[in-house]
Formats: C-alpha cells, sequence, structure tokens
C-alpha cells in the first residue's frame, strides 16, 4: 500500500492489529462452539474472552516470535497464550493455520467490499446529480474520434451510471461469493474438529460456512472477486478517458476543476492538465494487473500448497485499497467537473450540419430514392464541406438529384438539432426510474 493513494478507513482492515483482532475472534469463537459442545471446559472459553477480548496485540513481540518459529499463526498462539496463561491449551484444537488465515482474509474482503460499494454510490450518486443537471444539454457523439451524431452530455453521464450500476450488482455478488468460512481441518474433513464448531464461527464472523474446503476455502471465489474489482476499475478507466478527451485543448467541453494555487506545469504556467484522469487511468492499470495472480492463485496442488499466499499477502490490500481511493476520486472529480456547453454547441456547429446526415438520407429514400443513391447524393454534397469547401445545407439545395425528392422545406427540416432528443426522457426512466 502506497500512502499516497491509501484512504485511512480502507487501509485499517489490513493493519496487523485489526488482522490478529480478527485471529483471536475466530479463535474465541471456535472456542466457545468447542466448549458448548463439551470438548473443552465452558470456564476456559470464558477465560480466552475475559483475558483477550480487549487486548492490544503486541506486533513486534508476535514479530519477534515468528523470527524464531517461521510461522506467522503459531507466532500469534504463542503470543496469544503469554496473554491468557494455562488455558491458551484449549485454543486452537483440531484447527489448521488456514482455518484461521482463509476465514480472517474473508473477513476483510468482504468489509473491504462494503466500503466499495459505499464508494460506488457516491460515485453514482455524483453522476445521477450532473446527468440531470445536463439532461439536454446538446453535444456531439463521436465514434473513432470523429464527430457523429448530436447527443446529450446528460446521456454521457447517465451511460457511466448505468455502467456502475452493474458494477455494484457484480460488487455485491462477488462479496456474497467470499463470504465464507471454512474451520474444518488439516484437509477439509473435520476429523478433529466438530462441523458446528464452522457454523457457529461463520454466524458470529458474518459468513456462511464453505459447503467444501480441503485445507483452504477454494480460490475460484477470490479470483471472481478480484475479477471484478478489475472490471469496476476498467469502468474507473473509461469514465476517465472521457474526460482526458474532452478536455483536449482543441474539445474542451469539460474540464477537471482547478483550484486556486493550483499548477499545471513546472515550465508552463497556461496549463491546466487532467491529472486526475490520467491518475484514475494509472489506478485502473494497476487494479486489473491484481486480478491475474487472484486466478492463477486458483490452481493448487493437491488439498493446499502455500503459492497463493505471498500473492495474496500483496493483492488483498493493494487492490482493495487501490480501487478505494480511485471509486472517491472519480466521486469528487465528477462532482466538480466544469461543463461548457457553449463550447458543446460550437463542436456541434463545427462541421456546418455533416451531423444531420443520416436524416437526409432516410429522408431521401422515404421520397423515393434508393438507399445506394440516397447515400451518394448526401456524401457527395458532404465531403467538400469535411473539406472547408461550403455550407451543407446550402450545397443540397443547389444539387438537382436531392431536389427531385425534397424541398427546401424538407431539407432544412433534417436540420433540426431537437429531433435528436425526443427520447432522451426514454433512456433516463430506463437508466434512472421515475425519479
Amino acid at each position: 500500500m502506497i500512502p499516497r493513494y491509501t484512504r485511512p478507513e480502507m487501509a485499517s482492515i489490513w493493519e496487523p492489529q485489526t488482522r490478529f483482532k480478527i485471529w483471536f475472534e475466530i479463535e474465541a469463537h471456535a472456542a466457545d462452539a468447542l466448549a458448548e459442545i463439551g470438548v473443552i471446559p465452558k470456564e476456559a472459553a470464558k477465560t480466552i474472552w475475559a483475558k483477550a477480548g480487549d487486548a492490544t496485540f503486541d506486533v513486534a513481540r508476535i514479530d519477534e516470535i515468528e523470527r524464531e518459529t517461521k510461522h506467522d499463526v503459531i507466532a500469534f498462539l504463542t503470543h496469544l497464550a503469554e496473554i491468557v496463561g494455562p488455558e491458551a491449551r484449549f485454543v486452537h484444537q483440531g484447527m489448521t493455520s488456514s482455518d484461521v488465515l482463509d476465514t480472517c482474509l474473508n473477513v476483510q474482503l468482504t468489509r473491504a467490499a462494503d466500503l466499495l460499494i459505499s464508494d460506488l454510490d457516491k460515485v453514482l450518486a455524483a453522476l445521477k446529480k450532473r446527468a440531470f443537471e445536463h439532461k439536454m444539454t446538446p453535444t456531439i457523439g463521436r465514434s473513432h474520434g470523429i464527430h457523429a451524431e448530436p447527443v446529450t452530455f446528460g446521456l454521457k453521464l447517465a451511460y457511466a451510471y448505468a455502467e456502475f450500476s452493474r458494477a455494484r450488482e457484480r460488487l455485491l455478488a462477488a462479496r456474497k461469493e467470499v463470504a465464507t468460512c471454512a474451520i474444518s481441518g488439516a484437509v477439509g474433513t473435520f476429523a478433529q474438529i466438530d462441523p458446528r464448531v464452522e457454523e457457529h464461527v461463520a454466524k458470529a464472523m458474518g459468513l456462511v460456512p464453505e459447503p467444501i474446503s480441503t485445507q483452504v476455502i477454494p480460490r475460484d471465489r477470490h479470483a471472481m472477486y478480484f475479477a471484478t474489482l478489475g472490471v469496476i476499475a476498467s469502468s474507473v478507466e473509461r469514465l476517465a478517458i472521457e474526460i482526458r478527451h474532452l478536455q483536449r485543448t482543441e474539445v474542451l467541453e469539460a474540464e477537471e476543476f482547478f483550484s486556486e494555487g493550483q499548477k499545471g506545469s513546472s515550465a508552463m504556467p497556461h496549463k491546466r492538465n487532467p491529472v486526475l484522469s490520467e491518475n484514475l487511468t494509472g489506478l485502473s492499470r494497476m487494479v486489473r494487473a491484481y486480478a491475474m495472480p487472484a486466478m492463477e492463485n486458483v490452481a493448487l496442488w493437491h488439498e493446499r500448497d502455500i503459492s497463493h499466499s505471498s500473492a495474496e499477502r500483496m493483492i488483498g490490500p493493494d487492490a482493495t485499497v487501490t480501487l478505494d481511493f480511485a471509486l472517491m476520486r472519480l466521486a469528487g472529480l465528477i462532482e466538480k467537473l466544469l461543463i461548457y456547453p457553449a463550447n458543446m454547441q460550437k463542436n456541434l456547429d463545427r462541421l456546418g450540419g455533416l451531423v444531420h446526415s443520416q436524416r437526409l438520407l432516410i429522408a431521401l429514400t422515404q421520397k423515393g430514392a434508393s438507399r445506394e443513391d440516397a447515400y451518394k447524393y448526401v456524401q457527395r454534397n458532404a465531403m467538400p464541406v469535411w473539406r472547408g469547401e461550403g455550407d451543407f445545407q446550402t450545397l443540397l439545395k443547389k444539387d438537382p438529384d436531392v431536389k427531385k425528392h425534397l424541398s427546401d422545406a424538407e431539407i432544412e427540416e433534417q436540420f433540426d438539432l431537437g429531433y435528436h432528443f425526443k427520447h432522451v426522457d426514454t433512456i433516463f426512466r430506463r437508466v434512472f426510474g421515475e425519479s
């Protein structure tokens, strides 16, 4: 985790103290269940909670023990015994390290998902507000980077809203999929521990029992989780790239907020650069990169090997922290985005009406021209305008083939900008409901 791109609330999920607290809760809840079914004394389970329930674990001490034992869970259990005393012998009975590690990881991932869902809600709120603000603000739609037909800026933001709504649903599904608990022993057979212990721990930790585990929870669940984060990052990048293009000097239809005292370049005082959206592009690349090792972690040897562990120690914190930062940056960017309707109109008019070419094509076919001929008539008048030689509407009115089918008034009718927006309300209802 890089502090520059880290928000405290998400970072705290991955701090050692938080991890050890979760490990303790798993062990203590397991002890409660073991006591309830008569495997260990009930007083021992109570003592474990009483002695360590409110403890602040000594991370340096655990690290010191691990340097000798070369085993993180054993180091923790040794330190826990120093706190609890003799009753610590009843901790971890019938369990394997992965019961603690995997259940903890899934607790952390579900908590991270909850924060990310909250982040998405902020992005969605910002997009909805700005989309309705510019619901009918005309702008040019582009395909291949070239002027196509008119849209509204509200529709551009509605596209993103719909995409991030899907992202939210995917993340909810990924959270549910990864929210499992395994307290099933060395190879998942419950040979040394009763399945009722797993059920108790799962409920206490806000998880559900893993239907069948080996020594570990199956990693396809985690692969789906990190792949979902990668898809969300791709949506972040798509919107960031749109903003970057719209801020180009020769376009300047929208622009990142530029605060008082902000500087864009060490060399050129005039610069106002889209640094936030460029930053989001880079962060999105990193989140997607974390999805690959998660997918490679699915294929472990037999009941388990350790090849997944080192990767997860990095990708768990880094992917969630990075996406958390990116989503909050995106929400702020949209909230403060500067939007320039006058420049949008200027760009709309830049091609002298060529953006209405399809309307002319359709109008000619409806008046009897073949599609092939209609296309030829419209294109031969459009190309000079493309080169800056004349006005599209004027040329069409002088074309004898066009005039055979369309009057001047009918030609003028095809240049009505409002025609393109007659279904905006319908699209908004589909995206936002009846609000």
